[in-house]
């Protein structure tokens, strides 16, 4: 689907690590070409037709994402990434209004970036972690939610989707328990959000993070929504140029409303003008054709990895396209290594998850992450590969 758009395929490869970032089409690239070419030019700092330009794209990205999520523009934020979303949401909200013995639900199949900001976050003011259990596909039910709930739990923070099994949540309910038990909800969609419809206010999400580079876009960029009525409690974590109304020597200083606040300094103007040019391009394709797509990808992957003898399935039943694997007495970095010799890029390691050893009882997997722009041809040439896997120390050694 859409392979001619991504340059990178015209080469011999077979690209399956797009859980940890993905391609980008000609579109997103030439977007950020003609900002550096046709344009460039400082936000809300010039009245020059380049200034206006880039003003009015930069601006305009903002009503993108928030039709994209169904959020307000209000509530969009700009970031670096999921990783400073979720670190602006834990430090610059939580840290205000959590106190010693508060509680937050976590999983073990987080992201480093869900867990260690909230690991910081205990040690500087006593907030209390607890972890969900999984269920024995790795899965966190709504009934595991019901169950781990106290009248101390304040915090819910999970991915909508996980990075290594690909654990499809049921944000719909869970959120909806949030709200009734007046629980703050905060949302990991980097996982998501490219490959899925997601609906911040159906799902009554407080906080919503993700990641420009996972879904056809620049590296650099993310977003944080934020619920209007708690951005105003939600303190910055960086003061300088463009986030204040007026500072004076003697001391005083007042700060912007809204997503400025938090957006100090000159940002990564290219990067939300290719932001915005990436979910254009994936809405035209179609969000929804793109999870059905990756899931009927995956079944396929599936069926074929089950007639080999050798491989180790460990989520072929979650509804998304990621599967992890091993090859039986290989360890996942050889493993990664020798399908490397064939062209074929997957992930090897615990992908930032380290404590989902816990319930994996393995540390280390083969992670395979689709996107629409793979293929069957992609899966059949994975296939043969692995089929070869007994001859894996010749090539690796």
């Amino acid at each position: 689907m859409n392979r001619e758009d991504f340059l990178m395929l015209n080469e011999d490869i077979v690209y399956l690590d797009n859980g940890a970032t993905t391609l980008k089409p000609k579109e997103v690239v030439q977007s950020m070409v003609d900002y550096y070419t046709k344009h460039t030019s400082n936000i809300h700092r010039g009245e020059y037709d380049a200034a206006i330009i880039t003003n009015q794209l930069y601006d305009g990205a903002r009503d993108v994402v928030a039709k994209f999520i169904n959020s307000e523009s209000s509530e969009v934020i700009f970031t670096s990434g999921s990783t400073m979303s979720i670190n602006m949401v834990v430090f610059g909200y939580m840290k205000k209004h959590l106190k010693r013995g508060d509680e937050v639900l976590l999983t073990k199949s987080e992201h480093a970036s869900n867990i260690l900001p909230w690991m910081k976050l205990s040690e500087d003011i006593g907030i209390t972690i607890k972890f969900m259990e999984l269920n024995e596909d790795y899965e966190l039910t709504v009934e595991s939610v019901l169950k781990s709930i106290t009248e101390r739990t304040k915090v819910i923070s999970i991915a909508q989707v996980t990075n290594v099994v690909g654990d499809v949540r049921d944000v719909d309910a869970i959120g909806k328990i949030c709200k009734e038990k007046k629980i703050l909800f905060n949302v990991d969609g980097a996982q998501s959000v490219p490959h899925m419809r997601v609906d911040f206010k159906k799902s009554n999400m407080d906080f919503l993070s993700f990641s420009g580079h996972k879904m056809c876009g620049p590296s650099g960029v993310g977003v944080l929504i934020v619920k209007k009525e708690l951005l105003d409690e939600m303190e910055p974590l960086c003061y300088g140029g463009g986030m204040n109304q007026s500072f004076e020597a003697d001391m005083t200083y007042e700060l912007k409303v809204g997503p400025s606040k938090f957006e100090a300094g000159t940002p990564p103007i290219a990067e939300v003008i290719g932001l915005s040019k990436a979910i254009q391009y994936l809405e035209k394709i179609g969000i929804e054709k793109i999870h059905e797509y990756e899931v009927e990808l995956k079944k396929y992957l599936v069926k074929e990895l089950e007639k080999i003898p050798n491989i180790i399935l460990y989520n072929k039943n979650s509804n998304s396209g990621i599967l992890a694997f091993n090859i039986d007495g290989v360890f996942a970095q050889d493993s990664a290594i020798y399908l490397n010799h064939f062209n074929i890029y997957v992930r090897a390691g615990n992908h930032c998850a380290k404590i989902l050893k816990d319930n994996m009882k393995i540390k280390n997997t083969v992670r395979v992450s689709m996107y629409f722009y793979n293929n069957k041809k992609d899966i059949d040439r994975l296939i043969e590969a692995l089929k070869k896997s007994e001859d894996i120390f010749k090539i690796v050694i």
